[in-house]
């Protein structure tokens, strides 16, 4: 496994969280590749840490579907299955739809300045064609609906599906994202406005909408 050059370590204070972050987001940015073995050894060198966080953050992507351990050989990435990618779309769609609907007009006008300054930035991130800021910026806009709902239930449920989705993503603001800076505005008015209903449909839509193999 060829270990990437450049990193300056992780921040201890949140040592379980970065590393499983890091090393997620190497498999979804394609640093790691499907198929690549990863061994803790050399994670561990790459990150500056021991090898008993590089092993809980890979039981997480195991169970998130990122990677596969093969009892008594190797810890390999996993090659990207469209029906898994899928149904944790669903399920992800569901859980915005969900907080949308709760968070409808309660919302106060410091979240939803957050929210158009992070569709402001992932707007100009599409059209620079900067996808890691695309990215960002649009975890940052949907995490406020979130963090204003409050639901640790719900944010579990997301922080394990994530990962697959995240992948969807990637592919959609490498071709052409913009449509999402449309529902985005959408979203937001409606969650100002007060229709729940409306709000639930349109953030559904939003991540029900996302690609999950090469040909959508």
């Amino acid at each position: 496994m060829p270990i990437p050059s450049g990193s300056n370590g992780v921040d201890r204070s949140l040592l379980r969280d970065n590393v499983f972050n890091r090393l997620r987001d190497a498999i979804v940015d394609g640093t790691f590749q499907p198929g690549e073995q990863l061994k803790d050894g050399e994670l561990a060198e790459w990150l500056g840490v021991s090898r008993t966080p590089i092993r809980e953050a890979l039981l997480r992507l195991a169970t998130s579907g990122l990677v596969k351990a093969i009892p008594g050989r190797s810890t390999v990435v996993t090659e990207i299955d469209a029906k898994a990618a899928q149904d944790a779309r669903d399920v992800i769609a569901a859980m915005h739809a969900l907080a949308a609907s709760k968070v409808t007009g309660r919302l106060t006008e410091s979240d939803l300045t957050l929210m158009r300054d992070a569709n402001r930035r992932f707007a100009e991130a599409l059209d620079g064609n900067d996808i890691e800021a695309a990215l960002q910026a649009d975890e940052e806009l949907h995490g406020v609906p979130i963090a204003r709902l409050d639901n640790p239930a719900l944010a579990s449920v997301l922080e394990h599906f994530d990962p697959l989705v995240r992948r969807a993503e990637r592919q959609r603001f490498s071709r052409d994202g913009h449509t999402s800076v449309e529902l985005h505005d959408r979203l937001i008015e409606v969650l100002t406005t007060g229709d729940e209903g409306e709000a639930a449909a349109v953030a559904f839509e939003i991540w029900h909408s996302l690609p999950t193999n090469a040909a959508d």
